[in-house]
């Protein structure tokens, strides 16, 4: 069964307005929508500009000028500084990848508590998630020591191929800094 997308328009006025629902939605909406996995699309009203990226980047700039940020000042600044660069692209695949590795991580842990404790109660997840950070914490830093590890280790392959697809670029090439004017 293929899944439909939800399309939203957004408006000159800067309103969404959700085509499944006919009705106006707001970015508390749309980010209820990203919390339950829904697929959607965000396009201009008028040109049909795909406006996705920039309505989950006004939900991201919401969530981090609240009260408790999830990235500090010195990692944005790196962000910033890989714009333009070659490895631009490549930063982007090695945090998306990231990204679904600490995901599928986090899913395991979830399964593994609702075996161990049974059902979707939220409160006995709860209880233990607190049971887990207080009493596991040497297995939670073996976890994560393993996950930032895979992590290193993703980001050096992705150097790796890098160097070679330059290395290769440039085999033809002879470079002998004593040569001037090919003499």
């Amino acid at each position: 069964m293929s899944e439909s997308v939800r399309l939203i328009k957004k408006y000159p006025n800067r309103r969404l307005y959700d085509t499944k629902t006919s009705a106006y939605i707001t970015l508390g909406d749309v980010k209820d929508l990203v919390l339950k996995y829904e697929v959607f699309k965000v396009v201009d009203a008028k040109t049909s500009e795909d406006l996705t990226r920039s309505i989950l980047l006004q939900i991201i700039l919401e969530e981090e000028t609240g009260g408790m940020p999830m990235f500090s000042s010195e990692l944005l600044s790196g962000f910033i500084r890989f714009y333009g660069s070659a490895t631009q692209g490549m930063l982007g695949k090695y945090l998306e990848n990231n990204m679904k590795t600490f995901v599928d991580f986090q899913q395991k842990l979830q399964e593994q508590s609702r075996t161990m404790y049974g059902g979707d109660n939220a409160s006995v997840q709860a209880d233990f998630w607190n049971q887990f950070l207080n009493f596991q914490q040497p297995a939670m830093q073996s976890m994560m020591t393993a996950y930032m590890d895979q992590s290193k280790k993703m980001f050096q392959s992705m150097q790796d191929q890098l160097q070679s697809q330059t290395r290769n670029m440039f085999t033809g090439f002879q470079f002998n800094p004593n040569e001037k004017d090919g003499k």
